[in-house]
């Protein structure tokens, strides 16, 4: 299949690579948090904003990929393309998405190189590119190459067709294609946690404070018995012992001011702004939370998580991967993956699917890692009738050899034994 890397590295002779790497940031360091310097390279210094993609890519790449095929209103889970089977040359389905979302998270646009495709012209590989290689042509009028409308793409200066690009972006303006970049709009905030984290890397490196001052108001001290009264004092406070002095001596302890201390305040701010540019929970990442969610349980918390933080970013890769599919073929991710129940609670809820028909004792057993029943028992989702007068109770499961089904065990109300 035709491969657009082959000619693009043949032209730009091996183009130099930039990695995201401490090593790699053009600036002094002294100069790092200064808001006209802040670019990704220096932004991911900051623990927030580390935490923040982590938590977002992590969360995303750990999700299964579900392909359907909907005709009218039925819709039938088929097999996964091979687009999502190895997606790109170097690592796995995990791999590739996390590369999606850093590049979404901290550049703003994730840019696809389509590099394979099946005979019927539909992607099967697609190679993330460094966005910061990319340029593309969007401010002509509309209609006119460069446009909104036919927007020119290039890599490292060399055009690459749009037939094979595929852009996914993060937040978009009205004429334009290429996203916002959340470090470059929050520039400000980033270079402010910056600053407080030099700030405190200062403190600490050059000591802090000292402990106190020991002062003798009646005679002058020379430098070795300074020394010598300095040792004894350090010992003292170290040891957590009393200290005994003449009554010629005074010691007061020093303490640091609010103005010094308000670098860690500063930081948690700074953690508790970056996870409301994300979506995501600020004490996920460092910052801090108010209100009835302290209380909540960690289910719930996840469960919100997901509705408020994963579901716009994994529309979106729905969205754009899904048009990458035949007609009539769609992909959903299974967030429901990373929402772990009691045992309890789980088996109660299977119960519950399965006597309205939601769910039949295959799909069950397929949740809980076991194999389907044999010769297609498994597969009815026919509803199951329930008698006025019982309850049900948790299902009980048997783990047979024989491939025995899970047991859904009904009696009447009061007799649980």
């Amino acid at each position: 299949m035709r491969n657009p890397f082959r000619g693009l590295f043949r032209r730009t002779g091996g183009a130099e690579q930039r990695d995201l790497t401490a090593g790699s940031v053009p600036w002094p360091v002294e100069d790092l948090a200064a808001p006209s310097a802040v670019t990704v390279d220096g932004a991911l210094r900051l623990a927030p904003v580390f935490a923040a993609g982590r938590l977002l890519a992590s969360s995303v790449a750990s999700l299964p990929i579900q392909q359907y095929r909907r005709r009218g209103d039925e819709r039938t889970r088929i097999a996964t393309s091979p687009l999502f089977v190895q997606p790109a040359a170097q690592g796995t389905l995990d791999d590739w998405l996390w590369r999606a979302m850093t590049s979404l998270v901290y550049r703003g646009n994730a840019v696809g190189l389509i590099t394979e495709r099946d005979y019927l012209e539909y992607p099967t590989r697609i190679e993330w590119l460094n966005p910061a290689d990319v340029r593309v042509e969007d401010s002509q009028n509309l209609g006119r190459r460069g446009s909104p409308t036919e927007p020119v793409w290039r890599y490292q200066g060399v055009e690459i067709p749009a037939y094979d690009i595929v852009h996914i972006p993060w937040f978009t303006l009205p004429g334009k294609v290429w996203g916002l970049s959340p470090i470059g709009a929050y520039a400000v905030t980033v270079s402010t946690g910056l600053a407080a984290q030099r700030f405190s890397d200062d403190w600490f490196r050059s000591g802090g404070v000292p402990p106190g001052r020991f002062k003798n108001a009646e005679q002058t001290v020379n430098q070795k018995e300074a020394n010598v009264i300095k040792r004894r004092l350090i010992q003292a406070i170290r040891s957590h012992e009393p200290i005994v002095y003449g009554k010629d001596w005074d010691y007061e302890p020093i303490t640091v001011s609010p103005q010094e201390a308000q670098f860690v305040e500063t930081l948690r701010l700074t953690a508790t702004q970056v996870a409301a540019i994300y979506g995501i929970p600020p004490e996920k990442i460092g910052g801090e939370t108010g209100g009835s969610y302290t209380y909540s349980s960690p289910e719930q918390r996840q469960i919100e998580f997901i509705q408020d933080a994963l579901l716009p970013w994994l529309t979106k890769l729905e969205s754009h991967l899904t048009a990458l599919l035949p007609r009539g073929q769609y992909i959903r991710f299974n967030a429901d993956a990373l929402i772990r129940t009691d045992i309890a609670t789980r088996f109660d809820t299977y119960e519950k699917g399965r006597l309205i028909g939601v769910l039949n004792r295959d799909e069950i057993r397929a949740r809980e890692d076991m194999p389907p029943l044999p010769n297609g028992e498994g597969e009815d989702y026919t509803p199951l009738p329930i008698q006025a007068g019982t309850s049900v109770t948790v299902p009980q499961v048997r783990a047979h050899d024989d491939n025995a089904g899970l047991h859904l065990v009904r009696t009447p109300r009061g007799n649980h034994g």
